[in-house]
């Protein structure tokens, strides 16, 4: 068995590797268009969890990452934390957020 095949990929690893393949395909076209292509593929097909690991690890850094993913990363929306995805539908850990009434109770 290679050391190639030895070795088990992170997640990390995995994005990044997803991420620049991407990158490849638009590298063909021009800058703009390519740019536009990462992002709205990443858009598209990546789920919440996927977009917000990719940016914390281009918070991070980014290293690894081909600079057109670099480059697109302002155009890929930014996934909401889980504390904030958590906050907008009204739970904050003790339980769902109570509305008040507008009416008064008696």
């Amino acid at each position: 068995m290679s050391h190639d095949e030895e070795h088990i990929m992170s997640t990390g690893e995995k994005l990044v590797r997803m991420a620049n393949q991407i990158a490849d395909f638009f590298h063909s076209k021009p800058r703009e268009e390519g740019i536009a292509g990462v992002a709205e593929h990443i858009n598209k097909f990546w789920e919440p969890r996927m977009r917000r690991q990719l940016f914390e690890m281009l918070d991070g850094g980014g290293e690894g990452f081909n600079e057109l993913v670099v480059a697109a990363s302002a155009k890929i929306k930014r996934p909401k934390t889980p504390e904030q995805a958590d906050t907008s539908i009204g739970y904050t850990g003790r339980g769902p957020v109570q509305a008040e009434s507008a009416a008064p109770q008696k």
